[in-house]
């Protein structure tokens, strides 16, 4: 058993790796969730979200779960308990929490630990790829509500999140756009064409792919905009991120992930190629 893996990962991987390895020495056990929760004085709910990674984890409930999983060999419950303090470390993006649901809060922190980010889009630019300008216009669309210092917020957490690309294992990012996006002009003309000729910059970047669906396609592999994020550990499966206006959808089991995976296929099959692409993008911003 190791845990270097999620050495370099966010707090969110780490719950992640940690979870699926309590996971695993229950299981080898043959101990019940719920057995195992009432050895912490919980119940087999919280091991669920335990094992799954989506709670904070105590100290002392891991110690407690490693002694009735017959784990002993101090170097190998200090180095688990030491996961469970690196886990419980806020992310960048704690001081944001404010503006942000639990449920995106989760998504940031998955995207900073991510080794491939693969995503689709119909409507705007993806957020990693997003302008300054852009971000504002797009955080301001719909929020009559918010005040300036929120949308500067905003848009700082967007562009912030975009620093994962300057990290020493930035991850690979492969992104398909529809074309309606280079049309659209969020922001006006002037912020539409500053965002094009960034998309122009960034597919210079030998970790990011950028191709573009065209117009003449008709229907697509999905009918809505997605995310698939993979992640170098191995205890961490795919998982596939879906947004709605009320929160979203995280799906990790595999013939979910597949259905998306299959999806992803097709739409980098049916779009036009990073080199086509960079002509499409030259031509759009002729037109304007």
């Amino acid at each position: 058993m190791t845990t270097d893996g999620a050495a370099g990962s966010g707090p969110t991987a780490r719950r992640l790796v940690l979870g699926s390895q309590l996971r695993r020495l229950r299981e080898a056990n043959g101990i019940s969730r719920e057995d195992a929760g009432y050895s912490i004085r919980g119940s087999g709910s919280k091991i669920s979200r335990m094992e799954l990674g989506r709670v904070g984890f105590k100290e002392r409930d891991v110690a407690d779960l490693l002694t009735l999983y017959g784990v002993t060999e101090e170097s190998e419950r200090e180095s688990l308990l030491e996961l469970v303090r690196r886990s419980n470390e806020p992310g960048w993006w704690h001081r944001y929490s404010d503006l942000m649901p639990t449920w995106f809060s989760d998504f940031v922190g998955l995207e900073e630990s991510a080794s491939r980010i693969q995503t689709y889009e119909l409507q705007f630019v993806p957020g990693l790829l997003q302008t300054e300008n852009y971000a504002r216009a797009v955080a301001s669309q719909g929020r009559p509500e918010s005040s300036s210092d929120e949308i500067d917020r905003r848009v700082r957490l967007r562009i912030q999140r975009q620093r994962i690309f300057s990290q020493p294992r930035a991850p690979r990012l492969w992104a398909v756009i529809d074309e309606s996006v280079l049309h659209r002009p969020i922001g006006g003309s002037k912020v539409l064409r500053e965002q094009i000729e960034h998309l122009l910059e960034m597919t210079r970047f030998p970790t990011v792919s950028l191709q573009v669906l065209p117009f003449n396609l008709g229907r697509s592999a999905a009918e809505g905009a997605f995310t698939i994020l993979r992640f170098a550990e191995p205890e961490i499966p795919d998982i596939v991120y879906l947004e709605h206006l009320c929160g979203a959808l995280y799906l990790d089991k595999p013939d979910e992930v597949e259905v998306y995976s299959k999806a992803s296929h097709r739409l980098a099959v049916d779009a036009h190629t990073p080199e086509q692409t960079r002509r499409t993008l030259a031509a759009a911003l002729k037109s304007l």
